[in-house]
């Protein structure tokens, strides 16, 4: 079967993590997703540390070459006529056009939405950024630590009583990439049924809010959520992590009553089988950090090898907190044919398995690596081609 997006085109305008990361997703289900790059620096996280070196020998940013894989690449000045006009000949082409700069960029460029509708009525016209098209903070500038601050993430991520630093880009990845794609996907069905495009308004701060459901509904309950001492941030024993005996940890996730048990009575704790939240142990209390810390004395007594045997056949929410070598190594992950290794570069999808599993075929392109393949497809000649190139309107890569 093709997959569920072939035939679909989206136009990716956007840079750096988030928006690339949706264009990867796009492209794994199958659409065919042109970068437009400006004919400077392109998209500059190509740049980005670290670097690594493919199999040719090519200095590359890996996370570039992952998110990245399977698309082409136009590279047009969108400052001159030319330039606008390329674009939106490729917007005749195309059915969405995902952008992430200011808001009012694209108008001033002269292809903001009124006039890309216009031109295209069953466009989606999706605009990505880190505070929404409007609101006091639209215009100013941020990055994904600035957008978990903003929503009361940061608040709650903690290691030692300080806000912890995330290693997972929270607000790009999941406030950003993952939202958007469920709006994005929710207007291009809209588009097919009504003939219609719709402007999709997508705010990074947006995403985090509406899924921070935890805290918020503590407020509603009257009570002020500080981390290390809510059910879900370290105050309950039952969803802890605790130190092994190597140096290692061991996560606990055992939330419902049943796998608490299961876990005691694996861990030899029996004596904490109903020392529960579900049972009176309110978490945060004094008597929770007690019955913390008979767990965590307990764990210690062990190697993480050693708790993972115990636990390998015990259905109580127990597992061993892997480093991203192992993950990646995990035979789990390869079962699920989500690991791939391409000319020196690790590459992992798709995001969820429809029918045909897999990623997008192909290499991340080279800037501008598909401009006279593109201007052909919109019917220039050679002598055009050559002319666009020469002015410097457009821009290819090199050998």
């Amino acid at each position: 079967m093709s997959k569920p997006l072939a035939g679909l085109r989206v136009l990716d305008l956007t840079r750096l993590l988030p928006g690339p990361a949706l264009g990867m997703h796009l492209a794994d289900l199958g659409a065919d997703v042109i970068k437009v790059e400006d004919t400077g620096d392109g998209d500059y996280l190509r740049g980005f540390p670290p670097l690594a070196r493919n199999a040719a020998g090519t200095e590359v940013n890996p996370a570039f070459e992952n998110i990245n894989r399977g698309k082409r690449s136009i590279c047009l000045d969108l400052k001159q006529p030319q330039g606008r006009d390329l674009l939106l000949r490729l917007v005749d082409t195309a059915d969405a056009l995902v952008e992430g700069f200011r808001p009012g960029v694209m108008d001033r460029l002269g292809v903001g939405w009124d006039t890309l509708h216009a031109r295209n009525p069953r466009l989606v016209f999706c605009s990505l950024t880190g505070y929404g098209q409007s609101g006091p903070l639209a215009l100013k500038a941020g990055h994904d630590l600035n957008y978990c601050a903003m929503t009361g993430v940061l608040d709650q991520i903690r290691a030692g009583g300080m806000p912890a630093m995330p290693n997972l880009q929270i607000g790009d990845l999941l406030g950003g990439t993952l939202t958007t794609l469920s709006a994005l996907l929710a207007a291009l069905l809209g588009a097919q049924r009504s003939g219609q495009g719709r402007r999709v308004d997508a705010a990074m701060t947006d995403g985090l809010l509406v899924h921070h459901i935890f805290p918020h509904g503590d407020l509603d309950a009257g009570q002020v959520p500080v981390a290390g001492r809510t059910l879900l941030t370290g105050g309950a024993p039952c969803y802890q992590i605790y130190p092994t005996a190597d140096g290692r940890h061991l996560a606990v996730g055992a939330l419902e009553l049943k796998f608490w048990q299961a876990f005691c009575d694996a861990a030899g704790l029996r004596e904490l089988r109903n020392r529960h939240w579900t049972l009176g142990l309110v978490p945060g209390s004094e008597a929770s950090a007690e019955v913390g810390k008979a767990v965590a004395d307990r764990v210690r007594q062990k190697t993480q090898d050693d708790w993972g045997r115990v636990f390998a056949d015990v259905d109580a929410c127990v597992t061993p907190l892997l480093t991203p070598a192992e993950a990646l190594a995990h035979p789990h992950h390869h079962a699920r044919g989500l690991v791939h290794r391409r000319g020196g570069v690790t590459a992992v999808g798709p995001l969820a398995m429809i029918d045909a599993a897999g990623i997008a075929e192909g290499p991340a392109p080279r800037a501008g690596e598909h401009t006279r393949q593109l201007l052909a497809e919109l019917g220039l000649d050679d002598d055009a081609i050559v002319s666009l190139l020469a002015s410097r309107t457009a821009t290819e890569a090199g050998p």
